[in-house]
């Protein structure tokens, strides 16, 4: 049950706001469902204007134009809007610039890999390598003489300079070519002075800068190297997160959204703490511990603090009453609104959107933190925890990923929003094993970021009313479930003795199956259509997490029909060779109930024919493994109730019948490209030797 990090592909840490997923490929499926196909032309033809302010008004109208309207940016993709718009970074008039920046920005974040991989193709590294030193000595300007430079002057270069970083930081997350181009822009000293200067800068600026850091230092050895030697760098950054230091002020108007950025600023710099750490001697930093003392005291209140339900509440008024962006033949070229203009129900849905990235990020953060449980003293807060076993050794369920929750996260009765009551620990007294910190102070509450809403996910073949929301809030359920994978998995690997040696109570571990299966329910199963990626990925991973919960309480939990039905068809339906693994393991763990006669017969013969010869068509290696396997441990025990079924249905003889194909499977493993898989086949096939000879030697 190793523990394997997220591949860094998977590591889209804004994930793609409007996704055009649902629409069927090509520009002709795009032009049939986009009512602004007749304003492209005038857009390309002014982009190319002698006009500077016809230049402008087509780099304003690309912003207005995508706004939340995948299929519009789809055809002007298709008009080589990304290398015009590249173009105009060089322009002789700086607005033009400006808001071509401002367009290209809107462009990453929206639209993702795609988008940004063609921007990074098409060399917008090269203007945005001359933009970093013009804007660092603007700045410098700025911050020495603020009195000298007119105020609008300061704020058109704020806001250009958080186009650029978030340009980079997209970029960044594109491909590993990219990120190495990047690294040698020396973009560390430039973040970093947005970050010293954080009192002086309007709080949007600066967040971008710790947004584009945080994605940097991910597992990114050369800029992890540059920051956390630095003892300037990292004190300052110890200086944002520590609970006596005031958030930074912001110039905003609206105090709520102001409220929001400075949470996400501080949590990103929790993030970055993290991606750098350990750091060593002489930086202030190195003394405290980091984990206990600065990131889960600033995590904690944003976690414990949050209702989904709330804000989807929220989010769906501002829907209703959003108002209509400006339409494109009724602006003229001296009316033209700003390409950051918002309608009051836009700042709504952005500051929502706001609070649940932060969330998401905050998971994120937790999620690696429990990728190293168990930690006693981290997650009780307390300096001298009791001595816990921290082996992280194992089988080999399922995978972990980098998020996780607080310290202090409340009663786990409490803030669950939709999520059942979850007693976590056994009956207290002298003599009981209490249960460990960490799994009482973060199941219950991650439970309730499981929890889907109505915007979490996209309607069946349609999209989201409004997709930046559905983004965030479905990318908050896929985090806290990986979350949860890491917990129970660093349980199931590191328990002696079952769950009682643990001091956990089986009825909790039911109530945190049931709470996550009740959460894969309202996902649903129609998880194949297009756009409905993230239901298909909580069920990827949610399955997982049954697996750990399973594995943790082996034995202890009741199977129904319908889990039972549920998975075997999502087993049979899922092309990826390990989410089935993970499936087959969670059927072993339910089928090792011992009074569930009825159930342990249906899993048994579903995994039987999963077995050679017979298995039409022939199961993938993987998963045959994981048949195999599950059924040597579900029967182990030839005293158990459920044994019956394995001698009045001759289980035995479909065992025999299957060696031969188990050991051309093995056979077919490449022993160089996938030693460890042909090591667990091997075993796996003298385990099926072994276990035949001891059921035929019972002479039952």
């Amino acid at each position: 049950m190793g523990k394997s990090q997220k591949k860094r592909q998977m590591r889209r840490h804004n994930p793609m706001r409007v996704p055009d997923s649902h629409l069927p490929k090509g520009l002709a499926s795009a032009s049939a469902s986009s009512s602004k196909t007749e304003a492209i032309l005038p857009i390309m033809q002014k982009m190319e204007s002698v006009d500077p302010a016809e230049r402008k008004w087509a780099c304003v109208a690309v912003s207005n134009l995508i706004q939340n309207d995948p299929s519009t940016r789809r055809l002007l993709q298709g008009k080589n809007i990304v290398g015009h718009l590249i173009t105009r970074l060089s322009d002789s008039e700086e607005e033009v610039v400006i808001e071509a920046a401002g367009s290209l920005r809107n462009l990453c974040i929206d639209g993702g890999f795609d988008i940004c991989a063609e921007m990074f193709n098409k060399n917008i590294l090269a203007p945005l390598k001359t933009f970093v030193p013009k804007i660092s000595s603007t700045l410098s300007q700025f911050l020495a003489s603020p009195k000298d430079s007119p105020e609008n002057a300061q704020k058109l270069v704020y806001e250009f300079a958080d186009n650029v970083i978030t340009i980079l930081w997209c970029l960044s997350e594109t491909s590993n070519k990219a990120l190495n181009a990047i690294n040698e822009i020396s973009l560390v000293p430039f973040l970093m002075s947005f970050l010293a200067a954080r009192n002086n800068l309007p709080l949007s600026t600066v967040t971008s800068a710790a947004q584009c850091l945080y994605v940097l230092t991910d597992e990114n050895p050369v800029i992890i190297e540059e920051v956390r030697t630095n003892a300037e760098y990292t004190a300052c950054l110890l200086s944002i997160v520590r609970p006596d230091e005031a958030a930074p002020k912001s110039n905003g108007k609206d105090k709520d959204t102001s409220d929001a950025r400075a949470t996400a600023f501080r949590v990103l710099t929790c993030g970055i703490l993290r991606n750098i750490s350990p750091i060593p001697p002489p930086s202030i930093a190195a003394t405290i511990d980091l984990d206990r003392d600065a990131v889960l005291p600033t995590l904690e209140p944003v976690l414990s603090s949050t209702s989904l339900q709330e804000i989807v509440q929220a989010a769906q008024q501002a829907i209703d009453q959003q108002e209509s962006i400006p339409q494109l033949e009724n602006l003229s070229l001296k009316h033209t609104p700003k390409s950051d203009h918002k309608t009051p129900s836009e700042l709504e849905l952005e500051r929502l959107e706001t609070q649940l990235r932060t969330v998401q990020l905050a998971l994120e953060i937790l999620t690696g933190m429990c990728a190293t449980l168990p930690d006693p003293e981290v997650f009780s807060g307390a300096p001298d925890g009791d001595d816990q076993d921290e082996n992280d050794g194992g089988s080999r369920p399922a995978k972990p990923s980098n998020s996780g929750a607080d310290c202090t996260l409340g009663d786990v009765d409490e803030g669950i929003d939709d999520a059942p009551d979850v007693e976590m620990g056994a009956e207290s007294g002298a003599d009981v094993p209490q249960p460990p910190a960490f799994f009482t102070t973060l199941v219950a509450p991650l439970l309730k970021f499981v929890q889907t809403t109505a915007l979490s996910f996209p309607p069946l073949g349609a999209p989201s009313p409004h997709p930046p929301t559905t983004s965030a809030l479905s990318a908050i359920h896929v985090s806290a479930l990986e979350c949860l994978n890491n917990i129970f998995l660093s349980m199931a690997t590191s328990m002696h003795g079952g769950s009682a040696a643990l001091g956990l109570d089986p009825a909790s571990g039911a109530a945190v199956f049931d709470a996550v299966w009740g959460a894969l329910r309202l996902v649903g199963t129609e998880i194949a259509g297009a756009g409905q990626e993230r239901r298909r990925e909580m069920w990827d991973i949610g399955v997982g997490v049954l697996w750990g919960v399973g594995n943790v309480f082996k034995g202890t939990l009741v199977p129904t029909e319908e889990q039972v039905q549920v998975l075997v068809q999502f087993c049979n339906a899922v092309p990826d060779a390990y989410v089935r693994v993970k499936t087959i393991g969670t059927l072993e763990c339910l089928a090792q109930h011992p009074d569930s006669l009825n159930a342990n017969k249906i899993i048994s013969s579903y995994l039987l024919s999963l077995l050679p010869p017979n298995a039409n068509p022939p199961t993938s290696t993987e998963p045959l493994l994981q048949a195999v396997s599950a059924l040597i441990d579900i029967y182990s025990d030839e005293t158990l109730p459920y044994d019956v079924n394995f001698r009045q249905d001759r289980y035995l003889d479909a065992l025999v019948q299957s060696v031969e194909g188990v050991r051309r499977a093995v056979r077919g493993i490449d022993k160089k490209k996938e030693r460890e898989l042909r090591i667990h086949g091997e075993e796996v096939r003298d385990n099926l030797l072994a276990f035949i000879q001891y059921r035929r030697g019972l002479r039952f």
